[in-house]
């Protein structure tokens, strides 16, 4: 496991590779201020993840899961952010209600911080990791979407990802997402997992979407919704004031969570 400065470099390549399309080991050397056998080492571990290509000098994007982290290191950035959003996120949910709970990583830190006293609560998730976290809640009952895996998520979709949420009428749906913007809405990095997120939209009467400051005026490939689909924003203190008030201006609900 990459260390936690190594994790950020790596994130912060990906989104520099998306916005440039080709990187050079020695404009990120003098980027990051650290040794072009420091990138080098980074490039590699990223190729292995099947993130980017390998260049002469450098790297472009890859050809599959593109900008794609594993679960496990992106709960690394922004970390305590995604713990406020999480348990922000998880005081809203009631006895008695029946929830989707998307993938990722600050959905599953909503998870982590569920009540221990909540009864007669029903989460449908396409997240095994989560599922596996609540299945010793004394007060929920876990029910998994089924489908597809993929494994750098841990998650499932489609083929067949979608079916189970034709049948169900939830309360609430908390959503991941890689961008929240005024125009482009909610938009996510894979297009496999954006169609999940509408079945999901579809499934559920209220739809809370959790997206730390990072994710704010960012636009991801594949589009999820307007940002009218939503009831609620959460997101952390860190996110810009003039950032938020152009999301409150189109109409959408912003709830800022405190660190704890």
């Amino acid at each position: 496991m990459p260390s936690l400065e190594a994790t950020f470099r790596h994130q912060e390549i990906l989104e520099m590779l998306r916005r440039d399309g080709r990187l050079q080991v020695r404009q990120l050397a003098e980027h990051f201020g650290v040794s072009t056998v420091t990138i080098r080492t980074d490039l590699e571990y990223l190729e292995q993840q099947s993130l980017l290509r390998r260049t002469r000098g450098g790297a472009v994007p890859a050809e599959t899961k593109r900008f794609e982290l594993p679960l496990e290191e992106t709960r690394q950035v922004h970390a305590r952010e995604k713990e406020s959003i999480g348990g922000y996120a998880a005081g809203l949910v009631r006895d008695g209600e029946t929830i989707i709970l998307d993938v990722g990583s600050t959905t599953t830190e909503l998870a982590k911080a569920l009540s221990p006293s909540l009864r007669n609560v029903v989460v449908i998730t396409s997240g095994l990791n989560i599922a596996l976290l609540l299945e010793s809640h004394p007060g929920i009952t876990v029910i998994v979407t089924g489908g597809t895996l993929r494994p750098l998520q841990h998650s499932l979709v489609n083929p067949y990802g979608s079916l189970l949420l034709r049948e169900i009428n939830a309360d609430k749906v908390f959503l991941g997402c890689n961008g929240v913007h005024p125009d482009k809405g909610f938009t996510n990095t894979n297009l496999q997992e954006a169609e999940i997120k509408r079945a999901m939209m579809e499934a559920a009467r209220e739809t809370i979407v959790l997206a730390d400051h990072s994710k704010i005026m960012q636009v991801a490939a594949a589009r999820i919704g307007p940002l009218g689909a939503a009831d609620l924003l959460i997101t952390d203190s860190k996110a810009k004031k003039e950032d938020l008030e152009a999301l409150r201006n189109k109409g959408l609900e912003v709830a800022v969570a405190r660190r704890i």
